[in-house]
């Protein structure tokens, strides 16, 4: 009995080695990229299953394939023929649905390695065949315009007594049209008080202020645009200083913004009401 284990013991080693030494002369033949994709391609549908009543399906929705690619040249000539026309994506999918399996969602992941894996049961690639979850798709975002906000003059005069607007930017100045020494328009007020010479109008800049509206906060901020007598909110007896170039000052309904000796009163709308004085947003 023991001459006979040990014979048996023999006998495996020798295949196994047989087994590893076959492995090794396979691993060191390199075929050519065409060739290579052709085999990717038949060992994706050697895993089609047969379905109900003569049907198949091919149970996967994402592969993860890793090929070999000692050098940049191999990478190049590889990717010349994955992503030529057909393109692998494509010689993948048109087997599938010869095969009569639905491809329309299949994913293909291809990465390039210097060698071949201890795991891989062939020289030149290796397959991951994946089922993942499909997940829900998001709500897609709608872009709301901003909400109505109304701008009423309190002190000075413009071409109206009240301005309303559902725009991103509104620039405030004296002067509708701003131009250089050259005559070339530089800014358009949508607020413009009147270009006089009275005490309270020479203290609004031509490029005084803006408004924006910032969509990730939905809320409205006053900028000032280095004007040479300052802009600033009035609010509950206290005045807010808006310096020139920075961040802003977000805009409350019932703010009074101030230009100089010029005033403007804010009322915003809130949720599709009518923009009112002294709602605070």
């Amino acid at each position: 009995m023991d001459i006979l284990g040990k014979a048996r013991r023999l006998e495996s080693t020798i295949a196994r080695t047989i087994d590893e030494a076959a492995q090794r002369l396979t691993k060191s033949v390199r075929r050519e990229p065409l060739e290579v994709a052709h085999a990717v391609v038949d060992a994706v549908e050697h895993e089609v299953q047969p379905g109900s009543r003569g049907t198949h399906v091919f149970p996967f929705n994402r592969l993860k394939l890793a090929v070999v690619a000692p050098t940049p040249g191999a990478r190049a000539r590889l990717e010349a023929v994955f992503e030529g026309e057909p393109s692998l994506h494509d010689r993948i999918v048109d087997r599938l649905r010869a095969a009569g399996c639905e491809a329309s969602g299949l994913t293909i992941k291809t990465t390039y390695v210097p060698q071949a894996g201890p795991e891989w049961t062939v020289a030149d690639f290796h397959i991951e065949f994946v089922r993942a979850t499909k997940l829900a798709q998001p709500t897609p975002v709608v872009d709301l315009p901003p909400p109505r906000i109304e701008l009423t003059i309190v002190a000075g005069s413009a071409d109206q007594a009240t301005y309303a607007f559902t725009s991103s930017r509104i620039d405030l100045g004296r002067r509708v049209e701003v131009r250089d020494s050259r005559n070339r328009l530089i800014r358009t007020n949508q607020v413009a008080f009147c270009d006089t010479d009275d005490d309270v109008h020479q203290t609004i800049s031509r490029c005084h202020a803006h408004i924006e509206y910032a969509a990730n906060s939905g809320s409205y901020r006053v900028y000032d645009d280095r004007s040479a007598h300052g802009t600033a909110l009035l609010r509950g007896g206290r005045t807010i200083p808006v310096p020139a170039g920075g961040r802003g000052v977000r805009l409350q309904s019932g703010d009074e913004i101030a230009l100089g000796e010029a005033r403007l009163r804010v009322g915003i709308a809130m949720d599709g009401a009518p923009a009112r004085e002294g709602i605070r947003n």
